[in-house]
């Protein structure tokens, strides 16, 4: 589909058809399984300014905290032992947490756990910090693009652009991590235009996963007066995505579980959804974690309600994406 075709999909009235569409896609390119990935969110610090997020460093009202790395390395061994398969470390853009420190905590990770995917969500660094946790074992980076329009990137991420953002992707991908991009729906200022971008970068970049989420205000940023995002354009947005990436990892979100707790994960494993990321952060840091407000946890219990609920199976494997396994053969063909 180009972006006009996008569009026009965007705005159908008959959303129910849309997403048995990418449910089928979802099937015949990924199969039954849900993947099920274990986040550590493990430092509520940030050092940047972006206008919707809790954690930005402008935030006095928000209780700072840092995990210690010994705590950080217990946690993921604790999540293995529940039969997780993938680990994922996340933080705001905490410049405390360096290259040595981390790849200290990537290597005792990896090495006390053989056979696990360890994914990491750190935010911009410089590109040797990529390199060095790539060799000390990282196995997969997600770092959301958030929107394909770079002035409305710029104005919501001020002192950053988004052909900065492009280019870290790209050098992650050459480092040979497994890639993850994704956007929010429904931004102040974003259009469906801006929407139909987002689908078409995340199939250019040939993403191995891709987070998007609906936006949903924090009352302490300069966005915090704006509505959240709508549901079904959100749903939509994934179900396009799926259906022009084909096998590309799409989690059910968090952030459609806090719009709508009930039913909003269950939609979006209908509409093309084939992960889960439950929350094993300890709740005296997880209830400081605040990106958005009254955000929902969804725990391994959860996810496995979820997962069952839509009579879908759990993956036994760390879920590797398709998409890489092929370029790993075609880099051993030459």
């Amino acid at each position: 589909m180009n972006r006009e075709e996008i569009i026009e999909r965007l705005r159908e009235e008959d959303s129910g058809k849309l997403f048995r569409e990418a449910d089928q896609v979802r099937k015949v390119y990924c199969g039954d399984e849900v993947h099920l990935r274990g986040i550590i969110e493990f430092s509520n610090c940030c050092w940047r300014s972006c206008l919707y997020c809790g954690l930005r460093r402008e935030n006095k009202k928000i209780l700072r905290y840092r995990m210690p790395p010994d705590e950080i390395i217990e946690l993921a061994s604790r999540i293995v032992e529940s039969e997780v398969r993938t680990i994922v470390l996340q933080s705001g853009d905490d410049f405390r947490y360096n290259r040595k420190m981390l790849s200290i905590i990537i290597s005792r990770i990896k090495k006390e756990n053989p056979g696990i995917a360890l994914t990491l969500s750190l935010g911009e660094r410089p590109l040797a910090d990529y390199k060095a946790w790539k060799d000390a074992g990282a196995d997969r980076y997600l770092l959301k693009h958030e929107t394909a329009n770079p002035r409305l990137y710029e104005r919501l991420h001020p002192g950053q652009t988004l052909k900065e953002r492009l280019k870290i992707l790209a050098y992650l991908r050459r480092l040979d991590y497994q890639v993850g991009a994704g956007n929010i729906v429904g931004l102040p200022g974003q259009s469906l235009r801006d929407l139909a971008d987002d689908i078409l970068l995340m199939k250019n970049l040939e993403v191995d996963m891709a987070g998007i989420g609906p936006f949903i205000p924090q009352k302490d940023t300069p966005l915090g007066i704006y509505p959240s995002g709508n549901l079904d354009l959100t749903l939509k947005v994934l179900a396009l995505t799926r259906i022009v990436t084909q096998n590309t990892h799409l989690p059910a979100t968090t952030a459609l579980s806090t719009l709508n707790p009930a039913q909003g994960q269950i939609m979006a494993l209908k509409a093309g959804a084939n992960v889960i990321m439950p929350d094993f952060t300890p709740e005296q840091e997880r209830k400081n974690y605040i990106i958005y407000d009254n955000k929902t946890r969804v725990d391994l219990e959860r996810a496995k309600e979820l997962i069952s609920k839509v009579q879908r199976l759990i993956s036994q494997n760390r879920g590797d994406s398709l998409k890489w396994k092929r370029h790993q053969r075609a880099f051993a063909s030459t």
